[in-house]
């Protein structure tokens, strides 16, 4: 199943425009000057995303963030800040060389590495690693290796699209959701206990959080992690597989357990509800994303509880 690909981007901030005293202390870690900035677009925050090379010949990614236009991304970077540093060796996540707060700025410095995101639409082969990369990953964060919240700590505010929806305009919802509205709700309201467990879930995994070297499949953008089922990174992800030109959810994962269910409810019921509200400021081509994925998740869900 193929359906429209939006693309995963936002509005990046150029190098020039971080607050010089963040570019400054960045030259400073890194020992020399910065000669080049090449922005990297993938990903939905207005943040500076930039592969650097420095006068000595030095290299590393940088993402920083301050608080205009859309205050939460710090909040969002200030997370990712705290897991990054917590991240053992053996993640398969670039590594943290430094990160600080400055002047309302939220700045993370990674190791740079030579890698390219999955091409979309998704090939196969290339799909295939990634799936194995992501069940390998999920058996060696079991139990987790550091502190982190429980899934229903993180999400429990978001989970709640077809609950929400039972007081909100319908107007323009797909006819069989709106037709088991109250059904979902109630399908959704058991989605934390389902989806709860000791592994450490990345809980954000889309293409542009992969990069494939020739040996090695990294995941990045690691804000969201906590405590869950080893299942669910692989769960969440597969919306935005079928959306992407990748084979639909239902060919990639036939475990029929009734948890899975339940977790497929309440992301689809996130979806659907997020991409009928407007667009957040600074983030221009989230909803539409959401949208898109919203649309192959409420097929998946169609055919897991097989109502009419």
């Amino acid at each position: 199943m193929t359906t429209a690909n939006p693309p995963a981007a936002g509005s990046r901030v150029p190098w020039h425009e971080v607050h010089p005293g963040v570019r400054a202390a960045v030259e400073d870690f890194l020992g020399s000057r910065v000669t080049e900035a090449v922005t990297q677009p993938g990903g939905f925050s207005p943040a500076a995303a930039v592969r650097l090379l420095t006068e000595n010949g030095g290299r590393a990614f940088v993402k920083a963030v301050g608080p205009e236009p859309n205050p939460d991304s710090v909040r969002i970077y200030q997370a990712e800040l705290k897991i990054a540093a917590a991240l053992p060796a053996s993640v398969p996540a670039p590594a943290l060389l430094t990160g600080f707060e400055l002047e309302g700025w939220v700045v993370l410095v990674f190791a740079d590495i030579e890698a390219e995101h999955p091409e979309l639409p998704w090939r196969r082969d290339q799909l295939d690693r990634v799936l194995k990369a992501v069940g390998d990953m999920s058996a060696a964060l079991t139990p987790s290796p550091i502190d982190a919240p429980a899934i229903g700590e993180v999400f429990g505010e978001a989970f709640q699209g077809w609950r929400r929806l039972l007081g909100e305009d319908t107007a323009g919802l797909d006819p069989w959701a709106l037709r088991h509205l109250g059904e979902l709700a109630g399908l959704e309201s058991g989605w934390a206990t389902a989806a709860a467990g000791d592994t450490l879930v990345h809980a954000d995994l889309r293409a542009d959080n992969i990069l494939l070297t020739d040996d090695r499949v990294h995941v990045v953008d690691w804000p969201w992690a906590c405590l869950g089922a080893p299942w669910f990174d692989q769960v969440a992800m597969l919306p935005s597989v079928g959306m992407q030109g990748g084979p639909p959810p239902h060919e990639l994962f036939t475990d029929p357990d009734p948890a899975v269910t339940s977790v497929v409810a309440a992301f689809t019921g996130y979806l659907v509800r997020q991409g009928r509200r407007p667009d957040p400021p600074g983030l221009p081509t989230v909803r539409a994303f959401q949208r898109a994925q919203g649309m192959v998740a409420l097929d998946w869900l169609k055919r897991r509880t097989g109502w009419a």
